[in-house]
């Protein structure tokens, strides 16, 4: 069974040949493990065996990336985005934002033309890595090689709240969204719309896709970032845009969103979202809960404590693993990923023999 047969079966609520496998290593804990004995020239996808490749298209404001200071620890750029951001050189955390591109619906509407589809528009690495635009031909070369391996293709983006504040900054995005809605809300469907204009400029240049990957980080840890209402009058409509449009195509549209996001399920569920990731333990995600509750309705991916994986008991890993995988494996829906992503605390030897309990547990 390949990797695209058996996650297809999972979206479905069947039980395919065992759970499949995604996860999320930081870049500082790929540098720990080539050290470890990680293959330097290996892909890590390809070495632990990931089954789902991930494609991210270049949905920015275009605007030219600058170094604009540096130093020993820190680097400070201005990206693709016109985000001004400080980060570490050498270690994986969340860039501090220092200035962004958009300070009124003025310099949106002046800006939001430069959404728009042309010949410039590459690929980036990820939803962060907006350093550097990856040409279109060098991602479809990779593109090809993952997809003759048969792994499940995600078309990749990030949307909603999570774009917005990218413009505009987080403080300013929620304030704007008590005072002036109509702003933000004309923001996410633009880009929602610009979203699927791009899905169809990738696949007119030889791209195929088995499903859609958006990426809105709507929680925190005790609660959700913004109020149901405010995520039915401002959101909502992009969502559901969004997963009509690739339910058409017949394909399945999954959900990143950290933090705690239990009170706007309902919601996504009526929008369309069909698979819901990372479910973060510390946040109080349950994953046992959550399938009870809407197992029927959505597939999850993650929910597994990743802070238990460097712990020095071996033991905690595998009763967690064990224990969630009892409930939710069942009649399909589940992936396994962890609850977030991997941390540069966790050793090589440790996360391989994660990967061996998952495996373990995870055969149907």
């Amino acid at each position: 069974m390949t990797s695209r047969e058996r996650i297809k079966i999972t979206l479905n609520h069947k039980e395919p040949d065992r759970v499949p496998i995604l996860d999320g290593p930081w870049d500082s804990t790929i540098e720990r493990w080539k050290k470890e004995g990680l293959p330097p020239d290996c892909k890590v996808s390809d070495y632990f065996g990931y089954e789902i490749n991930t494609i991210y298209p270049d949905i920015s404001l275009q605007f030219p990336y600058e170094i604009l200071k540096e130093d020993d620890e820190y680097i400070v750029e201005r990206n693709i985005y016109g985000e001004i951001i400080k980060n570490h050189k050498n270690r994986s955390t969340t860039p501090l934002i220092l200035d962004n591109s958009i300070k009124s619906k003025k310099d949106w509407d002046e800006l939001k033309g430069k959404l728009k589809v042309n010949n410039e528009r590459g690929l980036t690495r990820g939803a962060l890595e907006v350093d550097k635009i990856i040409s279109l031909n060098e991602g479809l070369k990779d593109f090809k090689e993952n997809y003759k391996s048969g792994k499940y293709i995600l078309y990749t983006s990030m949307t909603g709240l999570d774009l917005a504040q990218r413009y505009v900054g987080q403080e300013r995005v929620l304030m704007a969204i008590a005072t002036e809605p109509e702003w933000i809300k004309d923001m996410i469907l633009t880009n929602a719309k610009f979203i699927i204009e791009m899905y169809e400029y990738l696949c007119s240049k030889g791209f195929k896709f088995d499903g859609a990957w958006i990426l809105d980080d709507l929680g925190y840890r005790n609660a959700s970032l913004i109020s149901p209402r405010h995520y039915k009058e401002i959101i909502f409509n992009a969502d559901k845009l969004i997963c009509d449009y690739f339910h058409d195509k017949n394909m399945k549209v999954f959900l990143h969103s950290c933090g705690c996001v239990k009170e706007l399920i309902p919601y996504f569920i009526e929008a369309g979202i069909d698979c819901l990731q990372p479910l973060e333990v510390k946040a109080g995600m349950d994953l046992i809960e959550l399938k009870k509750k809407y197992g029927d309705e959505m597939t999850f991916m993650g929910g597994i404590d990743a802070r238990l994986y460097s712990n020095s008991d071996p033991k905690l890993i595998e009763e967690e693993i064990k224990t969630k995988f009892e409930m939710a494996k069942v009649n399909g829906g589940y992936i396994y990923h962890s609850d977030h992503s991997v941390p540069n605390v966790v050793s090589l030897s440790q996360y391989e023999k994660v990967l061996q309990i998952v495996r373990k547990y995870g055969s149907y």
